[in-house]
C-alpha cells in the first residue's frame, strides 16, 4: 500500500474520483483550457510531466514539466517509474506514476494532460480512467494556430501536423469529445465530467 501524505485519511476507492486524462492534437488548446480551468479550481491536481525536450521561453522546471537528459529519462523509463511515456516530435515526455496515485488515493481529482499515445497506454493500466477527447473547431483553425506559435520551425510544424491527423481518427477511442471554440465552455464542461463544482 501506497504511503498516505501525514494529515490526510485515504479515500475508499468506491468514493475516489476517477483519473482523467485530457487529449488531442498539437495546438487545440488544452496548455490554455488546463490553464483557465485551474485558475478557477486550483484544487484540480494537474500531473507535471518529464520531459526532454528543451524549455520554451517562460517555462519552469516543476511547474511547466520536469526538464529531464535523455540518460535521466532511460532511468524513469526502466525503474517503471512511469504511468505513460511517448514520443513526439523528436523530444520524450512521461507522466510520474507516484504522484499521481499518491493525489488519487487521496481522493483529489487528477487530471493528465497528455497524447495520444500517453493516453493509449493509461487506458491499458487504469482502464477506469476517464479519457478526453478535445477536438480543434476545424482542420483549418488548428493548421492556423500551430503556425501562428511561431516558436518551432517548418520541418516541427509539419510533423505536427501529420501527427495531427493521425490523432484526429484517433477520437473515437475516447469516452469524451469536446470541441474547442470556447476556453470557457470547454474548461466548463471538463469540470463537470470531473465531478468538480
Amino acid at each position: 500500500m501506497a504511503a498516505t501524505p501525514r494529515g490526510t485519511t485515504p479515500v475508499p476507492p468506491d468514493v475516489r474520483p476517477r483519473l482523467t486524462v485530457l487529449s488531442g492534437p498539437s495546438g487545440v488548446g488544452k496548455s490554455t483550457v488546463v490553464a483557465h480551468m485551474r485558475k478557477e479550481h486550483p484544487e484540480v491536481w494537474l500531473s507535471v510531466s518529464a520531459t526532454t525536450r528543451k524549455p520554451r521561453p517562460g517555462e519552469k522546471h516543476g511547474v511547466h514539466y520536469f526538464f529531464v537528459t535523455d540518460d535521466e529519462m532511460d532511468k524513469l523509463i526502466a525503474n517503471g517509474e512511469l504511468l505513460e511515456w511517448a514520443e513526439f516530435a523528436g523530444n520524450r515526455y512521461g507522466t510520474p506514476r507516484a504522484a499521481v496515485q499518491e493525489r488519487l488515493e487521496a481522493g483529489e481529482p487528477v487530471l493528465l494532460e497528455i497524447d495520444l499515445q500517453g493516453a493509449r497506454l493509461v487506458r491499458e493500466s487504469m482502464p477506469e480512467a476517464q479519457l478526453v477527447f478535445l477536438a480543434p473547431p476545424s482542420w483549418e483553425e488548428l493548421v492556423r494556430r500551430l503556425t501562428g506559435r511561431g516558436t518551432e520551425p517548418p520541418e516541427v510544424i509539419e510533423r505536427r501536423l501529420e501527427a495531427a491527423k493521425i490523432e484526429l481518427a484517433a477520437e473515437p477511442e475516447f469516452d469524451t469529445t469536446l470541441v474547442n471554440t470556447s476556453v470557457e465552455d470547454v474548461a466548463r464542461e471538463l469540470l463537470a465530467l470531473m465531478d468538480v463544482v
